[in-house]
């Protein structure tokens, strides 16, 4: 039996996985994000361990018998948080999160400081990125940041309660911008511009390699094994193409995630950086592989706004809501620029904002419903088309936004490629994370992998209509207007 553990932003999941592929148990537990500032994102970790200890308590009282045959654990988490310990492994304040964007003139300074920084760490500095942050707490809370021992990402903080070690992994280590990720190993040139050195950072492992085994009294209290090993894990995006068994096999392999968050992921045999266009290049959660990554900031969260902007009971009845308004209606329907908290790829602006744009008096909400729905997929449009997909026709889909067909069946006529939906999606990085525990458990070889590491069976293929080139050229039409909208309004989009 094997556990996974996926640390998100708006809920910490867990699933249990057996050595026939089968899922035998979820729980979830909810989080908040707390934004005391404008552009600021944070957490408490302390509420982290609140929530696995929810999860765990609950499999222990549902079925403990899975919890007294586990062999292995993997973490899976939200990247680039700023978790700051001190000497005795205190949390010195709340940890700042990925779409935190208060550093956006540290990443300016650390760029200036540091030119080669793009080539080393494969990536643009961006406020959402781990480096910036501590940057800020320099220049900022500088009181704390002389107390920092310790800098660890949010799941990796996780595995320091349960285990007593600071270890991270290659793929989440890849968006702290400390990692050299050609070489694999922390960069001394980019830790020592930030002022810090190795002995800040967490010793470093492959995902599927064992990291450590769980500390006796948690496995007292949840009837676990003693000395069950803990893997490396990975990053959320890079766990759940695991889930997916994205990256094993052929290059070109990918995923569009619609979570908190957007990502399309492309899985690769090579380190192929392409910071120029905001594209994020990191290593994957095996050995000697890595992938590239786009990332806009609002997904399925903007769903989330949406909903309670409209007074909407919840994010599916909004989707149900877009899909009644009529195909003709969709050409005259408003914009709607996503950026409800600044940008990632492809245009690595902090300061970008959200707008429905077009609105008159004959839109109603079913309009502006489709027009937020219609404008996240431009958004992943805009990504998708910087990352090197080869010959690839189709992607898979995970994350919770998966559950919408309709929503699904637009992003397949966007994206004009097939979309995949295997079973298992909304469960994506809880399952790779738990592939990754099952794979420490084992000798790391290729054959292993490929047998851990099996492509979910396909539910559903949502496929665009090729053959329908009205469809496609309005959409193509209001894309394009979507990116100029983008470029007529930046020059207004200024810190708030």
């Amino acid at each position: 039996m094997f556990l996974g553990l996926d640390l998100g932003t708006s809920e910490l999941k867990a699933l249990l996985l057996n050595a026939q592929h089968d899922i035998v148990a979820t729980a979830h537990a909810p989080l908040r994000v707390d934004n005391p500032k404008p552009l600021w994102s944070e957490q408490s970790p302390a509420s982290w361990w609140q929530a696995l200890e929810a999860v765990m308590d609950d499999l222990h009282q549902r079925v403990p018998e899975a919890l007294a045959n586990l062999e292995g654990i993997g973490l899976s988490g939200q990247m680039h948080g700023a978790v700051l310990l001190d000497a005795d492994e205190r949390v010195l304040r709340p940890a700042i999160l990925w779409n935190d964007g208060r550093s956006f003139a540290q990443c300016e300074a650390l760029t200036k400081a540091v030119p080669q920084l793009s080539d080393i760490a494969g990536n643009l500095a961006m406020p959402g990125f781990t480096a910036p942050k501590l940057q800020w707490v320099r220049d900022n809370e500088p009181d704390v940041f002389a107390q920092v021992r310790q800098v660890l990402l949010p799941k990796d903080w996780l595995r320091l309660q349960l285990c007593g070690e600071a270890v991270s992994e290659m793929s989440d280590a890849a968006g702290t911008l400390w990692l050299d990720v050609a070489k694999r190993d922390w960069s001394d040139t980019l830790l020592e511009a930030c002022g810090l050195t190795r002995a800040h950072m967490p010793r470093l492992v492959e995902g599927s390699a064992p990291s450590g085994s769980l500390l006796p009294e948690w496995s007292a209290r949840w009837g676990i094994p003693t000395n069950t090993v803990i893997a490396g894990g990975a990053g959320d995006n890079a766990a759940s193409a695991i889930g997916m068994g994205v990256g094993v096999g052929a290059a070109g392999e990918g995923f569009v995630s619609l979570g908190t968050s957007g990502v399309v992921f492309v899985a690769s045999d090579q380190y192929t950086p392409n910071p120029a266009q905001a594209v994020h290049a990191f290593c994957h959660a095996l050995p000697n592989r890595w992938h590239q990554m786009s990332v806009m900031h609002s997904a399925a969260s903007a769903l989330s706004w949406a909903k309670r902007t409209l007074n909407v009971s919840n994010e599916g009845a909004l989707l149900d809501l877009a899909a009644t308004l009529p195909a003709p209606a969709r050409a005259h329907a408003p914009l709607f620029l996503p950026y409800l908290t600044g940008e990632r790829s492809p245009y690595n602006n902090a300061n970008a904002k959200a707008t429905w744009f077009g609105l008159t008096a004959t839109h109603d909400t079913a309009a502006l419903a489709y027009a937020v729905a219609e404008g996240v997929g431009f958004g992943l449009l805009d990504g998708l088309q910087t990352l090197a997909l080869g010959h690839a026709t189709g992607l898979s889909v995970v994350g919770g936004g998966s559950r919408s067909d309709w929503w699904l069946q637009l992003l397949a006529d966007i994206f004009q490629l097939d979309l995949h939906l295997h079973s298992g999606a909304t469960t994506g990085a809880a399952l790779g994370a738990a592939r990754l525990g099952w794979l420490a458990t084992l000798p790391q070889t290729a054959a292993n992998f490929e047998r851990v590491c099996v492509r979910p069976p396909i539910e559903k293929t949502f496929t665009p209509d090729r053959g329908d080139t009205t469809l496609h050229e309005l959409l193509a039409k209001r894309h394009a207007r979507f990116r100029a909208l983008y470029q007529a309004t930046k020059p207004l989009m200024v810190a708030s």
